[in-house]
């Protein structure tokens, strides 16, 4: 018997985060589940079906009726929320690594275009987004930002490392949100990005043009390829097929909280 999209693990992070159902005094259609809409959005991210394609046989209302409701939930928070929720999980029990974080980018086709779009040229102009990351030493994604795929990756530095959110595990004391070393390719070699790392107390580990080799650096940057290989397992991230930036990033996030998930199987 095929396991559940949405397990009762899952379920039990998400269910109290959800926004309650809207009263109805005129009446209407009974309400798709909000467990079984959450089971046709996984199925979209997981297999990259189009919203028309959505089987009626899983019982998840049609493909509009999911859409809105991540639309909705991204509206609310909910998988913001979630994404700190399970960091917050992985914090109490110690097995988010501060000591390093990795930050990288990677580009993916937006064929239909909009907003944080842009001409890629490592793909012969054509629309593209990229996905900034910013993971600990373990590979576990801190926060996501989008750009166009014509941006430059280190004006999304400061950005996406602002995007980690404060994580404190039910620790008494400061939340956490800032790794004590930084490794990052030479695409951020610049001293803008060494400046901005230094005013939020975060140790530089960068390779230099000319001077340092990206290989030996590497040893502690693999992690983030490895998290990226992690997302692409999620087929409808492979190419970007929502004109509405804030639908993708709410795929990309949800996307990155079943990762912490899959950290939190695995570590705790």
């Amino acid at each position: 018997m095929a396991k559940p999209l949405v397990s009762d693990e899952l379920w039990a992070a998400v269910a109290p985060l959800l926004p309650p159902e809207r009263p109805k005094p005129k009446g209407g259609r009974p309400r798709v589940p909000d467990r079984a809409a959450l089971t046709g959005i996984l199925f979209v991210l997981k297999t990259g079906t189009p919203w028309e394609h959505l089987p009626a046989e899983m019982g998840c209302g049609s493909g509009m009726t999911c859409w809105r409701r991540l639309r909705d939930w991204q509206m609310a928070g909910v998988w913001a929320r979630l994404h700190k929720l399970l960091l917050n999980k992985l914090e109490a029990a110690g097995r988010i690594r501060w000591e390093r974080a990795a930050l990288d980018s990677t580009s993916v086709p937006g064929k239909k275009g909009g907003a944080e779009t842009g001409p890629n040229p490592t793909d012969r102009g054509r629309p593209g987004t990229k996905r900034h990351m910013v993971t600990d030493a373990e590979g576990t994604p801190l926060s996501l930002t989008l750009s166009p795929a014509n941006r430059h990756d280190s004006k999304m530095a400061a950005a996406t490392l602002d995007a980690v959110p404060p994580v404190s595990g039910g620790r008494r004391g400061r939340p956490r949100r800032r790794p004590k070393k930084l490794h990052a390719d030479k695409a951020y070699t610049g001293r803008p990005v060494r400046e901005a790392l230094r005013k939020r107390g975060i140790t530089p580990r960068i390779a230099r043009r000319g001077v340092d080799d990206s290989r030996r650096l590497g040893r502690h940057r693999w992690v983030i390829e490895r998290s990226f290989a992690w997302m692409a397992r999620f087929r409808r991230l492979v190419v970007r097929y929502e004109r509405r930036a804030d639908i993708h990033l709410a795929f990309a996030t949800l996307a990155a909280a079943l990762v912490c998930l899959s950290q939190i199987k695995r570590f705790c």
